[in-house]
């Protein structure tokens, strides 16, 4: 018998586990695939206004990551990550190895960690409150700056510290935002709506 309290138990489920709760390799294995390909289709949505673009990669990633739990999550953004550079037209404008001298590669590698974190906070229950996601999601929202600036004035030789926000943290602070309430109101939104079912069925 398990020692561990159901409440707590239930509060790590992230909403795959709750959706497909017939866990398996295989089920992981779909899951991971498709979320490379909600990344993939949110990477279309894509603004040029500088050396990095505005996409919606961020939120398929903060999706994803919430949806799938910290290690599937991540599993999905690895797998992107390595899918792009085999040569898959799946990054903002492209693929393939040639990426890596693109200034925005290193937010693609920040993508793993922010997966990562969007999954961690899910998997603690804070995706059912939009307060709670709120923080998860800009937390995961942050990650990739820490990779994707320093590769971004590393690619175009930049060393001034304002040229260097200008291009690639100042004008992603409101997109960012928005992505992250997005993600915060759809999340307590769709677990609102499996608990309205449950409770329909009992």
């Amino acid at each position: 018998m398990s020692t561990v309290p159901a409440s707590s138990h239930s509060s790590s489920l992230v909403l795959a586990d709750r959706l497909l709760p017939r866990r398996g390799v295989l089920t992981d294995i779909g899951l991971v695939a498709g979320g490379v390909v909600v990344v993939s289709l949110l990477a279309l949505v894509e603004f040029r206004i500088g050396p990095v673009p505005i996409t919606g990669q961020t939120l398929g990633v903060m999706l994803v990551g919430s949806a799938l739990g910290m290690r599937r999550g991540a599993a999905a953004l690895t797998t992107y990550l390595v899918a792009g550079l085999a040569g898959a037209p799946i990054f903002a404008g492209g693929g393939g190895p040639a990426y890596l001298a693109q200034p925005s590669f290193g937010f693609i590698v920040g993508f793993v960690a922010a997966a990562a974190i969007a999954g961690w906070a899910a998997e603690r229950a804070w995706d059912r409150h939009v307060g709670l996601a709120m923080v998860g999601f800009l937390l995961a929202t942050a990650a990739p700056f820490l990779v994707g600036v320093p590769y971004m004035a590393s690619v175009l030789n930049m060393t001034d510290p304002a040229a260097i926000a200008a291009a690639g943290i100042t004008p992603f602070i409101v997109p960012g935002l928005i992505k992250a309430a997005i993600a915060a109101a759809i999340f307590p939104a769709a677990w609102a709506i499996v608990r309205r079912l449950d409770s329909s069925r009992d």
